[in-house]
Parts: C-alpha cells; structure tokens; sequence
C-alpha cells in the first residue's frame, strides 16, 4: 500500500483551499466591475442618454439638462474636431488625431466616467454625453471626487454588500477546511481511543479499521499489532495456567497410587508379626519398584523442566546420521526380537551428517520403540526410513500396530498424555517421554510430529537440519 504524508494532505488542502479563495476573489471583482456598470448606468436618466438629445443639427442639439445634472455634452466631427462643447469635458483638446480619438474611445472604458457615443451619419458627427461616476471597476478601482454625495453613498453600499459577500464566502471556504482538516485527525484518534478503551477493558480482541494510507495507517497497524501481540499472550497464558494446573493434578495422581502403595506395605512389614519371608520378600519388591516408579518420574520432571531453562544446552557434534542410527537401531533388535516384534530398516549407505548430542538424541528413538513395544502386540513390525530433504535429515519411525486415537494423538506431546487413554500407569509409561523427546528434537533445532493416521499404526516424523 502506498502512503501518503500527513503533511502532504494537509498541503493538498492547503492548495484547494488557496485556489478556491482565488476563484472567490475573481468572482468578487467580477461583481463588483458588473455593480459599477449598473451604478454608472443608474446615473444616467433616459432623456439623458446620446439618442434623447441627437439631432441632425449639432447646433440644435440641447444640452441644458445634462450639464445641470453634473454631466457634459461634446459634438466631434468627422474631421476629429470638438466642434460643440457643453459642460463636463474629458477630452480635453479642440482637434484631435485619428490615433487619438480611437484611444479615447478605447479608453473610455477605464475610466471613472459614464459615455453614451452615438455616431450622426447624416450630419457625420459623434455625440458623446457624459456623466462622472463614483467608481469605475475593471480589475482596478478607479475613483472619481467629481460625482455627487448620493452616487459616492450608493457605490459606497454596493461595494460593502459585495465585500460581505467576499468576507461570507472566505468565511465558509474557511469553516469548510478546517472542518475537513479537523475530521482528517479527530475521527481517526477517536477510533484509536475507542479502541484502546476496549483493550483496557480486556476485549483483547479490538482491532482499528481507519482506511487511510497516511501516518495513521501506520499507527493503526502498529496497533492492530500490539492488540494481536497481547491477544495472543493472554491466550498463551490463559494455556499456560492451565497447563500448569493440569500437570499439578497430573503429578499429584501419578505420584499418589506408588507412595500410597510404599506407605501401605511399609506399614504390613512394621505391623504383621507373622510374616513369612516369602511376603517380606513380596512386600519389599513392591516397595522396590513403586520407589523406582516414583524416581523415575520425578526425574524425568527434573529434565522436562530443565529443557525450559535457558541455561539448557546440548554437546552437540557433527554426527554421521546414517552411521548412528545403525548402530542405535542394531543394540535396539535384541529388544525387538525378545519382544516378538520384527524390524525393517531404510538407511542410505551414503553419509549424512548432522550436529547431534548422541546421548539425549537417543532418548528420541529408545522413547518411541519403547512405545511401540509397550502399547502393540507381538507381530508388529517396526519401520526406519530416512531421507534428506531441503537441508534437512527426516526419519519416520512407523509401525503397523493399533494406532492411536485421533482425540488423545492431537495431544500426545503432552505431559501426561498416554497413548492407552488412561490413567493407569500399568504399562510403565510415564507420560513425559514423548514431551522430553519433543523438546530434544527442538532443540536441534528440528521437530518432532506424529503423522496422520493413513491405514493402521503411526508414524512419528524426526526433522534436524544436516551440516
């Protein structure tokens, strides 16, 4: 999107406003120049005017009434001579050239004097009447003393109406920009403020729409963001908490039934007097394993909380792949075979490498041959494949079992979470496995996915960038 600059707006209509005053102020001295005419025109009485007083005979012409009304009658040959003179008299030269006479009918116009020239062709003479006028508008004001008080009063109210009509129209031009102007800051830092009163008022979800390309479309995004950015960690730790809450409750569930069990057969081994050795020994393998239970979970909370920690780094080193997942995979088959479980295996002979801490990146592949030991039966067969796609390593590690259930596998990297569904633990499992192996993968900088369920079985998916 392409932004413009407030300022540049704010010139823009700047500009339109200048041109429009310019528009009123040609439109001000066009009225006025029309005003002057009529002005000068209202002077004029109609027995006043050329054809009223023209003769044939310029000696019969009767100029009394025009020079008591302040005006002048002149007769002008056409040799371009004053040959009659009667009053009022802007000539003002007996004889005179033709070059002249052609400027003094031009000129005519400009200045602060009424003329009604009418030509005589049969006496071949020009009568020009003429009446002083109190102003004379041809872009450029012209004033004339010589006209009367009441001319001077009449012009005076002409010009002061078309002045307020100037002053009316700059008045409303100005109202009108400063209303446009005005809206162009006020309405968007109205929806901005709208915007953040619901914010503070936890509707997390408020974002602003201004449709504008100037610097408040940069405010509105940088808004937009901050409500998205804070919507999000709201949610993340409304997760959070609750997350936090069900590992609180799923700990305490995991560690009740192994102490429970310790404190009970502790208390028989204290209580009963005659106990064979055959139970004592009973008695304290149980004892053994709900305490081997109970440490073993308790350290793997200890390494899921460690990988949180930013101090958590790996020994990592540049690791041929293929070489270690033969090797990883060969001490594994004895584990397979013993469990009735069988093996296909799809390595490159061609090396691969990767940077990887070999003790925690084990963890990941014992941890799912491990599930699919404990939660399969004996005939299934376990798969490895890797390939090298986009710099990156991917090993699928399948199987051809039961499966997992689609509601329990959207959330089986959980804590906690357990393919069988259920809260017994008699499988061994702990839940963390799968949530430690997650974050190792992660932390290479790669990931760990369970894939769609497409026939029967999974298939966990490991991805690390090769070197």
């Amino acid at each position: 999107m392409v932004k413009r600059k407030l300022s540049n707006q704010f010139l823009g209509n700047f500009l339109v406003m200048f041109l429009l005053t310019i528009m009123a102020t040609v439109f001000a001295f066009v009225l006025l120049s029309l005003s002057s005419g009529l002005i000068s025109d209202s002077l004029v009485k109609n027995r006043f005017t050329a054809s009223s007083i023209i003769r044939e005979d310029y000696r019969q012409i009767d100029a009394s009434a025009v020079v008591e009304s302040g005006g002048g009658v002149q007769v002008v040959d056409k040799e371009y001579r004053v040959v009659y003179s009667e009053g009022l008299d802007t000539i003002g030269k007996d004889e005179l050239s033709t070059g002249e006479f052609t400027a003094f009918l031009t000129e005519s116009r400009s200045r602060p004097y009424h003329y009604d020239i009418l030509y005589q062709p049969e006496g071949e003479f020009w009568l020009i009447v003429t009446f002083p006028t109190s102003i004379r508008i041809d872009f450029a004001v012209v004033y004339n003393k010589e006209a009367y008080s009441g001319d001077m009063t009449r012009s005076g109210l002409v010009i002061s109406a078309v002045v307020l009509i100037y002053l009316s129209i700059l008045a409303l031009l100005t109202f009108i920009y400063s209303r446009i102007t005005a809206a162009g800051i006020t309405i968007p830092l109205k929806k901005l403020c709208d915007g953040t009163k619901l914010l503070r008022e936890g509707d997390y979800s408020a974002r602003v729409d201004l449709r504008l390309k100037n610097e408040f479309a940069e405010l509105q995004d940088t808004f937009n963001d901050m409500a998205a950015r804070i919507e999000r960690e709201v949610s993340l730790r409304k997760k959070s908490e609750e997350d936090r809450r069900r590992l609180i409750l799923d700990i305490s569930h995991d560690l009740k039934n192994p102490m429970s069990s310790i404190q009970g057969y502790a208390e028989l081994l204290l209580d009963k007097r005659d106990m064979t050795e055959r139970e004592k020994g009973e008695y304290i393998e149980i004892i053994l394993n709900n305490s081997k239970r109970s440490n073993k979970l308790l350290n793997e909370l200890f390494e899921l909380s460690q990988m949180d920690s930013p101090e958590f780094t790996l020994r990592s080193e540049r690791t041929d792949l293929c070489e270690y997942l033969r090797q990883t995979f060969g001490e594994i088959i004895p584990q397979l075979e013993r469990a009735g479980f069988g093996y296909e295996f799809d390595i490159p002979e061609e090396s691969v490498y990767a940077m990887l801490d070999k003790d925690r990146f084990g963890r990941i592949i014992q941890n799912l041959v491990n599930n699919a030991i404990r939660y399969n039966p004996q005939g299934t067969t376990v798969a490895v494949n890797l390939l090298v796609h986009d710099d990156k390593a991917v090993i699928d590690i399948s199987d051809d079992g039961i499966g997992i259930p689609a509601h329990i596998a959207q959330d089986i990297f959980k804590p906690f979470v357990r393919a069988d569904d259920s809260r017994n633990s008699g499988t061994g499992g702990s839940g963390l496995g799968l949530s430690i192996a997650k974050k190792i993968a992660e932390a290479h900088g790669g990931d760990l996915t369970l894939l769609p369920n497409v026939d029967k079985g999974s298939t966990f998916r490991i991805t690390i960038p090769t070197v």
